[in-house]
């Protein structure tokens, strides 16, 4: 008999969250949820949750939502639960011990609550990128003992599993599959004209909006690039990138020997959920697989640089420094919420991240690594700025 869980869930109102709480409703015999922590949009879904889970505690980052979640909590029936409010209260929830921190926070404010949660000795579920794309080695250096994190990332869920089947040292390459995302086989040229409309219409996956674009430029394969050799310390050449329009393979590693383990299933974010949920347990209940008595095609095929040069640029960054990828993910981010706004054509939501990182460039190399969350905190900032310059020279 496995014993019960305490699970406390951070972003619980996105995508992650909700398939978390789907997860944990199916098993209530394997986990009790002892906190959830929200942005603050969506007080009415939050306060439902606490309500059904009868979560003792909840957390919002934005102050100003905390006067209507008491609301919301009070017409729900969870009166009793208390509510804090404010980044620090997000971070001292991810910091309370629970025995599992899910981490579905999108954006870099994610970096503090898991830094929180992993000094707290929790074992951490973790999707948010940002973390260690931008956190480094301020993450990994908060680990209080090894094997600490759970990747939740589809693929590096599956990277993650596919490892079980020999040693670090057995390992000759990570392969990181792609959906291709909306616009697969288009030209550069062809591109000028995309609406916000046209690249959130993912053909595959249900995500948050930063998210979908970033799986439209390929800049989500550049950040799990990246992720994959913080995450596995496998060098960056050593890793490849695959287009897969089916998602069924969710990514891949080759042994020495000449072996390929992948791990294969239907699109469903609940499956890796669960995994970083009650590992090294698997869970019943979680997800559909593949169906074997139906006649299928997989397909595979070589990544076009030209069309998404993101993932050359985030290869570029990663080896030339983590304060790089810090600034990739920063100006990434402006840029996508200016596409989202009308304010930068499609094209330009690369081109601008490049272009911050050229004008950055000869300041990071001079000093590499983060001292601290405040430095990573003020690079990031000046990231965004120059990216918010830029746009605006544009607009």
């Amino acid at each position: 008999m496995n014993r019960q869980s305490t699970v406390i869930i951070l972003g619980s109102t996105g995508s992650i969250g909700t398939q978390g709480l789907d997860v944990i409703a199916r098993h209530p015999e394997r986990f009790t949820v002892t906190g959830l922590a929200a942005g603050g949009a969506h007080v009415g879904l939050l306060a439902e949750q606490a309500a059904r889970f009868r979560v003792p505690q909840v957390a919002v980052y934005d102050a100003a939502a905390a006067t209507p979640l008491r609301e919301a909590l009070d017409a729900a029936g969870a009166r009793n639960t208390t509510v804090q409010a404010g980044p620090e209260a997000v971070i001292a929830m991810a910091g309370a011990g629970a025995d599992v921190v899910l981490n579905g926070i999108t954006g870099s404010i994610g970096l503090e609550p898991s830094i929180a949660a992993l000094q707290a000795d929790s074992q951490l579920a973790l999707a948010n990128k940002e973390s260690v794309v931008a956190g480094g080695h301020l993450l990994f250096d908060a680990q209080t003992r090894d094997n600490q994190i759970n990747p939740v990332d589809s693929e590096h869920s599956a990277i993650w599993q596919s490892l079980r089947s020999g040693t670090h040292g057995e390992v000759s390459k990570l392969i990181v599959t792609a959906s291709g995302g909306p616009f697969r086989g288009w030209t550069r040229d062809r591109m000028r004209d995309i609406t916000p409309e046209q690249a959130l219409n993912h053909p595959t996956w249900h995500m948050g909006p930063v998210v979908t674009i970033n799986s439209s430029t390929l800049m989500n394969k550049g950040l799990e690039v990246i992720e994959a050799s913080r995450l596995f310390d496998v060098p960056p050449d050593r890793i490849d990138v695959t287009v897969h329009p089916q998602s069924t393979v969710h990514s891949m590693v080759e042994f020495v020997d000449g072996a390929t383990i992948c791990q294969a299933s239907p699109p469903d974010m609940r499956l890796p959920i669960a995994l970083g949920l009650s590992a090294p347990d698997r869970l019943g209940d979680v997800a559909a697989a593949c169906d074997w008595t139906q006649a299928a095609t997989w397909t595979f095929e070589p990544l076009d640089d030209e069309a998404f040069p993101a993932v050359s640029l985030a290869r570029h960054c990663l080896a030339a420094s983590e304060k790089h990828t810090a600034v990739l993910n920063a100006a990434n981010e402006q840029a996508v919420h200016a596409f989202l706004d009308r304010r930068l054509p499609y094209l330009g939501i690369v081109d601008t991240v490049k272009a911050v990182l050229d004008e950055m460039d000869a300041e990071l190399r001079g000093d590499p690594l983060f001292r601290s969350v405040e430095e990573m905190g003020q690079v990031e900032q000046e990231a965004r700025r120059r990216a918010d310059d830029l746009i605006n020279k544009q607009m």
